[in-house]
């Protein structure tokens, strides 16, 4: 007789189980079982078995003089990989990207959408010319609703998509003037799209002002966002002309790369929805 299979809520509370300790040595590099189990909210005994399995299968190692465990570049290799689809888009964001580093010399930044969450992914940046600067690592997400990328991604979406996501976001406020209503928003999505940009001023992150355009598609549709981030002391009012129009150009740029025909971002025909 063959051996009954699990209950389906077990395989998930298994599965859930393995995330949280992958993302407790994602936060922490090396992290000892004890520590591991308590933030995976498990016993030592489960998080060993799971380490243990993980380690035979090459996704982390254990050093011999600690016993403490840390992730191996497998990981890493399957996250450089699933990427891969997203090849165009950095070919053509790469270089409007490094002219807007270098005529700025500000944090530059490239970001895609979830398709399935409310968040946007970075996958590429210039990191800035500055010692004080946001920093931004590779992977990291924010929230679409606090953050100009997310702002720029979502404007250049089709209405019943943009209403489907601002009907499902929590709107959980992250700095001094989050927008925490889907209203707001979506007034200011109508805006940004009409100007060709997107702003925001300390909605993702006290002190921090950032400006995005969108990289579209042959269809007009946005899969992927540039931004411009700036610590707010040192944004100079009398440039953001210069700025947008800088921003503006590289989008445009990028997306006549990847067979947008349309109208140019800022015109009064590109403000229009199709």
């Amino acid at each position: 007789m063959p051996a009954q299979r699990p209950p389906r809520t077990e395989n998930v509370a298994a599965v859930l189980k393995v995330f949280s300790v992958l993302e407790a040595l994602v936060a922490e590099k090396r992290v000892g079982l004890a520590d591991l189990a308590q933030r995976a909210m498990t016993s030592k005994s489960t998080a060993h078995r799971l380490l243990q399995t993980m380690v035979d299968l090459g996704y982390v190692e254990q050093d011999p003089e600690t016993e403490k465990y840390q992730l191996t570049l497998k990981l890493f290799s399957l996250g450089a990989r699933s990427l891969h689809g997203q090849a165009d888009i950095l070919r053509v964001a790469d270089p409007v990207m490094g002219r807007l580093s270098r005529a700025t010399g500000e944090s530059i930044n490239l970001g895609v959408m979830d398709d399935h969450e409310n968040f946007v992914t970075y996958i590429h940046k210039f990191d800035s010319a500055y010692n004080l600067a946001m920093k931004s690592t590779l992977g990291y997400r924010n929230p679409l609703h606090s953050t100009s990328l997310g702002k720029a991604l979502l404007a250049w979406r089709d209405a019943s998509e943009i209403a489907d996501r601002l009907a499902k976001m929590d709107f959980a406020k992250l700095a001094p003037r989050t927008i925490t209503d889907g209203a707001t928003l979506a007034a200011q999505l109508t805006g940004i799209r009409a100007q060709g940009f997107a702003e925001e001023i300390e909605e993702s992150e006290a002190g921090v002002r950032c400006m995005a355009t969108p990289i579209l598609d042959h269809l007009g549709h946005s899969v992927a966002a540039i931004s411009i981030s700036f610590p707010l002391f040192r944004f100079d009012e009398a440039r953001k002309a210069d700025y947008v129009a800088l921003l503006q150009g590289c989008g445009n740029e990028a997306s006549r790369a990847l067979g947008y025909a349309g109208a140019a971002l800022g015109t009064v025909e590109g403000g229009q929805r199709p």
